[in-house]
């Protein structure tokens, strides 16, 4: 269970600041759910210590805190410059080669090989974060003429985006593959997919773990514009999106963002998948004990928007507060839950999904929590499909999800409103009811009186879809 009552989840990204066992646990009592691993750093033996960590703390504090595979994807990058960094002006002209060498203002390399391919006259390039930009002239071998439309310091290893070419990177890279490898074997519940433009960059990894025979859930990273042209192909084919407004306000129109963010969340919400807003949430906690104005607004509206969890990354990898971090995240959350009409996102089921009456069953167990001023509405899951319907209608009560599996119960801890309970004794639907209210009252989750909503699959041993629900007086 969770030390701090709230719906929204918090992902805490792990780094030098917080990456010994104490501070760890100071975190999951700040209010930390889930603790991304982000691979574009450390090293496997830093990480499998991180995670041998998570899972002792899980164990001696009875909780589900779930672990996050975060893949680097291909970065394409400005390879080394002369004295770090040269000024570069606007008008002036400036080759990028795919050919290793020291930049220089009139010259640089890329460490992407790849560029001189993609890349077409007229197409932009933006480099670190889109500071410096320039626009292409013409190609020719493994040379990019430019024209500088923007200039700065262009500095070593910078990022490089191409908002208007046709990357043909491939999401996975060498190193992708290898890290995956490491993360299947320390079985962590999700991996992060960046760089995802198609559906089919998401069934590409789902055979790969599924040849791995582990059970590890997807979530698409959504930074480049084809992935927002193709977003409900993606969807369909993920388990949960990452908003990932770092790189996507840089490669669309960062007016475009929130308007952006706000349709990614109400199509995950619609389709039961998780969604988390990430990128600078909290960044002046960096250096700072107290966020801005800006952030606490952001943190806000990314709850009405009704996100299953919000994102630290710098702020706690490397920040100087990461425990405060949490902690301010936990107040807007709480007080944005309690004050603002968030919950009952009820909607037309469609008739022609081969799920339409488990769904239905579902919705109509959410409306009636709100008819009965529930206290609670009770799942039972061994796949989680009974969680994530549930939390996508956003019920206003408290979401309990029993389930034999320890590692699903870690999984759920990234889903909005979801407080999952190992339970392994299902046997007849009667019993198995009054067992998990007995349980709710020994944890003082419910008391004599209450409401609850219980649903289940009917016959319960046949552990299939909900299909039935039951109003409940707890006695």
């Amino acid at each position: 269970m969770s030390f701090i009552d709230k719906r929204t989840k918090i992902v805490a990204t792990v780094g030098p600041a917080c990456n010994n066992k104490e501070m760890l646990s100071k975190l999951i009592h700040a209010g930390a759910d889930v603790f991304r691993l982000n691979f574009s750093h450390g090293s496997h033996d830093g990480h499998a210590q991180v995670i041998k960590y998570i899972r002792e703390l899980n164990e001696e504090l009875g909780t589900s805190v779930s672990i996050l595979q975060d893949l680097q994807g291909p970065k394409i990058r400005i390879g080394e410059v002369e004295n770090n960094g040269v000024e570069i002006h606007d008008g002036d002209q400036i080759i990028i080669t795919s050919e290793t060498m020291i930049g220089n203002a009139k010259k640089v390399s890329t460490v992407y090989e790849g560029l001189p391919k993609d890349v077409v006259k007229g197409d932009r390039i933006l480099i670190d974060d889109g500071k410096l930009e320039l626009i292409v002239d013409h190609v020719q071998g493994v040379e990019v003429t430019c024209t500088i439309k923007h200039g700065g310091i262009l500095k070593s290893k910078k990022g490089i985006n191409l908002p208007t070419a046709n990357v043909s990177a491939p999401s996975l890279t060498d190193k992708d593959i290898e890290d995956l490898a490491f993360g299947l074997e320390q079985e962590v519940d999700w991996i992060a997919l960046s760089f995802v433009r198609r559906a089919e960059d998401i069934t590409d990894l789902r055979e790969r773990i599924k040849r791995s025979g582990k059970d590890c859930r997807i979530i698409a990273k959504i930074e480049k514009p084809e992935a927002i042209r193709n977003i409900d192909s993606i969807i369909e084919a993920t388990d949960a999106i990452m908003v990932a407004r770092g790189d996507l306000g840089v490669e669309v129109p960062m007016e475009q963002v929130p308007l952006l963010q706000k349709m990614m969340v109400q199509k995950c919400i619609e389709a039961a998948k998780p969604v988390i807003i990430a990128t600078q949430m909290m960044e002046s906690m960096i250096e700072n004990a107290r966020p801005t104005r800006a952030e606490t607004n952001d943190v806000g509206n990314s709850v009405l928007d009704g996100a299953d969890a919000v994102m630290l990354s710098a702020e706690t990898a490397a920040g100087k507060f990461p425990v405060e971090t949490v902690q301010s995240m936990v107040k807007i959350i709480q007080y944005i839950e309690a004050n603002a009409d968030i919950y009952y996102k009820h909607r037309d089921m469609d008739p022609t999904h081969p799920t339409f009456l488990n769904n239905s069953v579902v919705q109509s167990a959410c409306r009636l929590t709100r008819t009965t001023n529930a206290k609670a509405i009770v799942g039972n899951t061994m796949s989680g499909f009974t969680a994530f319907r549930i939390a996508s209608h956003r019920p206003k009560c408290k979401i309990f999800i029993f389930t034999p599996s320890k590692r699903l119960l870690n999984k759920l801890n990234l889903v909005w409103g979801v407080k999952g309970v190992y339970y392994d004794k299902m046997s007849s639907t009667d019993h198995t009811f009054q067992d998990i209210q007995d349980t709710l009252k020994v944890n003082h989750e419910v008391k004599k009186g209450d409401v609850i909503i219980n649903t289940a699959s009917m016959p319960i041993e046949a552990k299939k879809r909900t299909n039935m629900l039951k109003v409940h007086i707890v006695d």
